[in-house]
């Protein structure tokens, strides 16, 4: 049986930032919808929306608890974030080694 593909990926997840901080909120605990949309200034749907497209890339699980849905952050995904940002990282430590010869040959 094939794996359904995901309407959204990681990337495209994280590339809104009341997404990114809803992951924020959602790191902490597990919470319903009606806690999580009392800390952004939008609209109960609006927040549903993100939701949404959290859960699609599966950075979010939601589960019921009675009447209501609770959501919690799925970190596992962020995984294959941190694989393709380790890639660039060897840039970036580069360009600090420069930084920190440039620097240190100015002051001599």
């Amino acid at each position: 049986m094939a794996t359904p593909l995901k309407k959204h990926d990681v990337f495209q997840a994280i590339a809104d930032p009341t997404r990114r901080q809803l992951l924020h909120v959602l790191a902490e605990q597990e919470m319903p919808i009606t806690q999580i949309s009392n800390r952004f200034p939008m609209s109960r749907t609006a927040i549903s929306k993100h939701l949404r497209v959290l859960e699609e890339a599966g950075l979010v699980q939601n589960r019921r608890v009675g009447r209501e849905k609770r959501y919690r952050m799925q970190a596992e995904p962020l995984l294959e974030l941190k694989r393709w940002l380790s890639f660039y990282e060897r840039f970036w430590d580069n360009k600090l080694v420069a930084l920190q010869r440039f620097v240190e040959d100015g002051q001599e």
